[in-house]
């Protein structure tokens, strides 16, 4: 059966973004890209829900998240984690894009315009959002409200992917792969950095062919795996080794949630004093790290509570606030090293 879906064209006249807001998107990757390549030393911050399923509640917890990141700005480059999408090994709630309803009905004309009309209003409280495409369809739909974007762990090996990262005119994270494995997400780095032709669709709804330009800012992201965590600084001096090995800078954001917590949202706080501690004692190849959070503690089978996740489980608000603390005082301290040793 075949249901019509409206062009990515379409759905950006009626959900249109404001020019205005789009250079602030603008600054937000540029600013980005210099954490990246090290001529700004803040340390960049993605937080948010592990997938966005309540728009109202997601925007409350976005308020929040920006009013915090106020006070964090000089240290800290604040990411809202915006997540539409939801990756799945199986089988399972696929993200407010695919299933709006959360009833298995899979609306993707509703799920592309409700998630665009997310990431307007997300957008309009200053901070820069985050984004995984999981389908590379959905990009032409999304991506020029999105500053960061990653590629998964089920993903990160996918040919149309890394032509995705190619072609995304934003920084993108590839993920280490569910195993652990580190040169999958390397490999995926070295062929975003290229160009890439291939098939595409215009906004218009015509078939038509992307030639991209290769992607600079594509990065590592640890986020452990079966194997185990590898947010210590073992494995992080490992894995910028392999980087340094393929001529790729040596810069990772780590992701203290996933196999990095042991999928326990209550081990974060730990993951994140651990890197913090990386950090303050001068390593500059982390740049940035991950956190999965949301209003409320925890996670639930079905959206009852508000607030509270639907998928992996959250550390809560007020526990977000304090790893902030931790990060940002990090950075401080590893600025003054910086000092000491100039």
């Amino acid at each position: 059966m075949l249901t019509s879906l409206p062009t990515s064209g379409a759905v950006a006249a009626d959900i249109p973004l404001h020019p205005a807001r789009a250079a602030e998107i603008g600054l937000h990757r540029a600013a980005l890209r210099r954490v990246l390549d090290g001529t700004d030393d803040r340390v960049v911050a993605i937080v948010g829900p592990c997938s966005i399923h309540d728009p109202v509640a997601g925007l409350d917890y976005a308020r929040r998240l920006a009013a915090a990141a106020e006070s964090y700005s000089e240290d800290l480059i604040v990411v809202l984690r915006a997540y539409l999408e939801k990756p799945r090994s199986i089988v399972g709630w696929k993200g407010l894009v695919h299933d709006p309803g959360l009833d298995g009905g899979g609306d993707l004309a509703a799920g592309l315009r409700i998630g665009r009309r997310f990431l307007i209003d997300a957008a309009a409280t200053g901070l820069p959002l985050a984004g995984e495409f999981v389908d590379p369809f959905v990009a032409a739909y999304l991506a020029d409200v999105i500053s960061y974007a990653a590629i998964g762990a089920r993903t990160v090996t996918s040919q149309p992917h890394r032509q995705l990262a190619s072609w995304l005119p934003m920084p993108v994270g590839c993920k280490n792969t569910v195993d652990g494995d580190v040169e999958a997400a390397v490999n995926a780095m070295l062929a975003a950095a290229q160009p890439h032709t291939f098939p595409g669709v215009s906004d218009d709804g015509m078939p038509v062919v992307h030639r991209s330009r290769g992607n600079p800012d594509a990065h590592l992201v640890l986020r452990g795996g079966s194997s185990g965590p590898n947010y210590t600084a073992l494995s992080v001096q490992a894995a910028l080794r392999e980087l340094g090995a393929s001529a790729l800078p040596e810069r990772v954001v780590i992701d203290a949630s996933h196999g990095n917590s042991g999928k326990d949202h209550r081990r974060q706080p730990a993951v994140v004093a651990d890197i913090g501690e990386q950090i303050a004692s001068g390593q500059t190849g982390i740049v940035g790290v991950m956190i999965e959070s949301f209003l409320l503690e925890g996670k639930q089978a079905a959206p009852v509570e508000y607030g509270m996740s639907i998928t992996d489980a959250c550390i809560g608000f007020a526990d977000t606030v304090d790893l902030l603390d931790v990060l940002a005082a990090s950075t401080r301290r590893r600025r003054a090293v910086g000092r000491r040793r100039n």
